[in-house]
């Protein structure tokens, strides 16, 4: 679209207060494109967040709260 045929129809409005709504529409629009290009998801690559946790040793061991529940009580 030509800028030249916004700025004759921006000057054919005469009332100030549709002015600032349209000027609060081309606000609202930009901050959507911008919105848009902001949001572009990344996959993540296989092994990027290693080193950032730690597994404690004895992960697989079994918990004292459960030992009622374990099947050598049986």
């Amino acid at each position: 679209m030509n800028e030249q045929l916004i700025y004759s129809k921006l000057s054919l409005l005469s009332s100030e207060s549709l002015k600032v709504e349209l000027l609060q529409y081309l606000d609202y629009l930009l901050s959507k494109q911008f919105a848009e290009k902001s949001t572009l998801k990344r996959m993540p690559r296989f092994g990027s967040a290693k080193g950032t946790f730690k597994m404690a040793p004895d992960f697989d061991a079994p918990l004292d709260d459960f030992k009622d529940y374990s099947p050598d009580k049986i």
